[in-house]
């Protein structure tokens, strides 16, 4: 008796006893599987399926798994960046013996079906650390979303113009109406002040609104001395 069966995307004839290369099953050495993909059967009552016979499997035991020989794969792009690139390959296999071919009743013989695993060893470890992963994710709480409380606050705490009563200071060399608001803003409201200025107060003021040496080059605590005796 002979049987044509499928596996891999590939038909093989086999009889029992045959020993077989097959595409990469997910199975070790020893096991004992089943090909349920029977195309036909052979021998004195042969019968065709379509596509498969109903019932009929064809076992067959693991020897190994092996590798096929290694192909050299050469590709080279003689235009643009005339690039070429060599790349090996070795096709995973199973090594297996058929044992027997049964022409009905392999839907209930209880052997494990052989199913092909190329990642065969690798999907069970990828799954396994992948999963403690997703249970965490699915534990963790959503963050809720910030609220704009904060901005609303920081303008609270934004320093206030400076109150009506105070000199002009657009007077000043080169003092428009935006310096005069950084001065307001940093508690400045009067010539008294600019003349009371020390070099420490002019470089803290420099460096603080960034007035890049305009207070000594434009002369304000002399322009502002003028000012108060007036």
């Amino acid at each position: 008796m002979f049987a044509v069966m499928k596996t891999g995307g590939k038909q093989y004839k086999v009889q029992s006893g045959d020993t077989l290369r097959v595409e990469k099953l997910a199975a070790n050495a020893g096991d004992k599987v089943q090909f349920n993909e029977v195309l036909m059967v052979g021998g004195d009552k042969p019968r065709v399926g379509s596509p498969v016979v109903d019932g009929a499997g064809v076992q067959a035991e693991v020897i190994e798994q092996i590798k096929g020989p290694k192909t050299i794969n050469f590709v080279k792009r003689r235009r643009k960046h005339s690039s070429k690139r060599t790349k090996g390959h070795r096709q995973q296999l199973t090594l297996v013996k058929i044992t027997d071919i049964l022409a009905s009743g392999a839907d209930k013989s209880g052997v494990m079906a052989a199913e092909n695993g190329a990642g065969f060893g690798v999907a069970a470890v990828v799954a396994a650390a992948a999963a403690p992963k997703t249970a965490k994710k699915a534990e963790a709480p959503k963050a809720e979303a910030p609220k704009a409380e904060p901005k609303k606050e920081a303008k609270k705490a934004a320093p206030k113009k400076a109150a009506a009563g105070g000199d002009d200071l657009k007077e000043l060399s080169g003092v428009g109406p935006a310096l005069e608001k950084k001065l307001h803003e940093a508690g400045v409201t009067t010539f008294a002040q600019v003349a009371a200025w020390t070099p420490e107060d002019v470089a803290d003021m420099d460096e603080k609104l960034s007035f890049k040496g305009r207070i000594e080059r434009e002369g304000w605590i002399e322009q502002a001395k003028e000012k108060t005796k007036g």
